[in-house]
């Protein structure tokens, strides 16, 4: 009577644990273990390890106490949702997200009302490319001013806009302009002008404006990253993909275009851009991409003077830095990120990474790009559109992919989360579309439900769609709702100027100080399988409070007699 007793108490608080190994919280495996025995003196065993498991995990799942006011600044510190639109939601039964499914979801991201708990609480978007294209992924734009039909139409986007400032989400959207389409107006043209040419006429830009937007040049034959123009003696540069052509930047009429490009998205209503593949402006030219930056930001400024500007740069902290020198706003960290970066390095204490490691690093990044431009905002993620989704870069370990977001959300900047992270979605090897696949809403209501890029693989999804976890305290999503809301609570956690407590850190344990606007808060981590003990009396750190904390089991962060007891892989932070 007793076991069925707490095991329908333990369902009451929505703490059964799914594939979390060890220390007895998963209650269905147990159950099945015990199922699977034939002695009874093993049954009578299992039943009391069942018990002892129980209660001691009743005892250890305490109620959350600690929620503080929220307190959102409306600057360009943000939590940015990425969204990819084709897989998101779909509003119209073609089995493709669009803008409409969007709306119809946005009180998901964050329903606009500091009352409730059931939205993420994310207050940015970015969206992938919603312009005309030839393609599913729409890098390859046609039309730089409208929406591609399968998204919907520029009425709906700009009710999207409404519909975002109504919850106080800022909205910023993809620029291709490294290249367009093969298909647009101004390659087409100028490709039908090169193959009416005469053997060994030029090309005179003053017939055909668009033979210098982009770089043709007879001499490419067979060169990397080149292309025939058609039955011309052309070639065309498209270090991409021959649909991508690339754009002359240095070229003062396409520069032009751009401009107007941007300030008629302005106008509409964005919040500011996502800048895409900036190191190929020109590639291997640090310096010609800089000045392009510098260009683009300055006069992005001059349309909408708090515009957010992020750039794509796929390269190291040093080359990053470099780029800050631009003025653009911020980069996103690709140092931190992905199966390789610090972030998840760190967690699962891959190589030599410790939790030591990576604050020295974490501070170092900072510094150094701090050094380029004081005013920059980091951009931290750990996936995207492009790379393995955290399921796979911390091998489906819930607790490691947990920890690694709570780190990621403690972090300086405007953290980026890509779609699905917070259900802990899976993708599958290297094929671009196993990165994008359809938002998983539910097993069992298909409403809305897309489906998958045509060239993509069957996924098995190793954790629960949204309306499961959102119905478990101890889900991936609800600890994402949890980060996000400490995130803000705490305006010092994004904005804060980042010190080491030097005396804490050590392999497992990671402590930040941030300062903001004369307030202090402290962070501290513990990066590890196993709890500890933090004492707060070396650092003198004697006049502290818990305002939050994060566990990956819903153990509670205790702070007592000036020592803190932490579960393992949590975080919490101190004022």
């Amino acid at each position: 009577m007793k076991r069925i007793v707490l095991l329908i108490a333990m369902i009451s608080l929505s703490l059964f644990m799914i594939g979390c190994k060890g220390e007895g919280y998963v209650i269905r495996e147990v159950v099945e273990e015990t199922q699977q025995t034939d002695s009874k003196k093993d049954m009578e065993d299992r039943d009391q390890v069942f018990d002892s498991d129980i209660e001691d995990n009743m005892m250890k799942q305490i109620d959350y106490k600690y929620q503080q006011e929220l307190n959102i600044i409306d600057d360009n510190y943000r939590n940015y949702y990425e969204i990819f639109l084709y897989s998101f939601y779909d509003s119209d039964g073609d089995g493709i997200g669009d803008i409409q499914g969007l709306i119809s979801k946005l009180d998901y991201i964050n329903d606009g009302d500091p009352t409730t708990d059931t939205d993420l609480g994310f207050n940015g978007i970015w969206l992938m490319p919603i312009m005309p294209s030839t393609t599913y992924h729409k890098y390859d734009v046609t039309d730089y001013y409208s929406i591609d039909s399968d998204y919907g139409t520029l009425d709906d986007f700009k009710e999207l806009i409404k519909e975002c400032d109504k919850r106080g989400i800022k909205l910023i959207i993809d620029l291709v302009f490294n290249h367009t389409s093969s298909k647009h107006p101004w390659f087409k043209e100028a490709v039908s002008y090169l193959e009416g040419l005469g053997e060994d006429q030029e090309p005179d830009p003053k017939e055909c404006p668009y033979v210098e937007y982009y770089n043709f040049d007879k001499d490419k034959k067979g060169a990397t990253g080149y292309h025939k123009a058609g039955r011309s003696d052309w070639y065309y540069e498209c270090i991409f993909w021959d649909g991508m052509p690339d754009l002359d930047l240095d070229n003062d009429e396409v520069r032009g275009e751009i401009e107007k490009i941007a300030k008629f998205w302005l106008d509409t209503g964005v919040d500011g851009f996502r800048l895409d593949a900036v190191k190929e402006f020109f590639t291997g030219q640090k310096d010609k991409n800089t000045e392009v930056l510098k260009w683009f930001t300055e006069y992005v400024r001059s349309v909408k003077a708090d515009v957010y500007v992020v750039g794509e740069a796929w390269d190291s902290k040093d080359i990053i830095s470099a780029y800050y020198s631009s003025g653009t706003t911020s980069f996103f960290n690709f140092p931190l990120a992905m199966h390789n970066g610090e972030i998840v390095k760190a967690v699962r204490k891959l190589g030599s990474s410790t939790a030591s490691s990576f604050a020295n690093s974490l501070i170092h990044i900072y510094d150094l790009y701090k050094s380029s431009n004081s005013d920059y905002i980091d951009a931290p993620f750990i996936s995207n559109h492009d790379t393995t989704r955290v399921s796979a870069q911390c091998v489906n370990n819930e607790e490691m992919m947990k920890m690694s977001a709570g780190v990621l959300l403690t972090l300086d900047g405007s953290p980026f989360v890509y779609y699905g992270e917070e259900i802990g979605m899976n993708s599958y090897g290297d094929k671009d579309e196993n990165k994008r696949l359809p938002m998983n809403w539910s097993n069992t209501d298909t409403r809305g439900m897309t489906r998958k890029p045509s060239n993509a693989d069957i996924v098995e999804q190793k954790f629960p769609a949204v309306d499961e976890q959102l119905e478990d305290s101890l889900s991936i999503l609800n600890y994402y709702k949890r980060a996000v809301r400490i995130r803000n609570e705490n305006p010092e956690i994004a904005r804060g100027e980042t010190s080491l407590i030097e005396e804490l850190i050590d392999s497992n344990i990671l402590a930040l100080r941030k300062n903001y606007n004369s307030s202090e808060i402290t962070i501290i981590y513990n990066i590890n399988n196993e709890d500890a003990k933090v004492s707060l009396s070396d650092p003198g750190l004697t006049d502290i409070n818990i305002r939050g904390y994060l566990s990956v089991d819903g153990r509670e962060v205790t702070l007592e007699d000036n020592v803190l007891e932490m579960p393992k892989y949590s975080i919490v932070v101190l004022k």
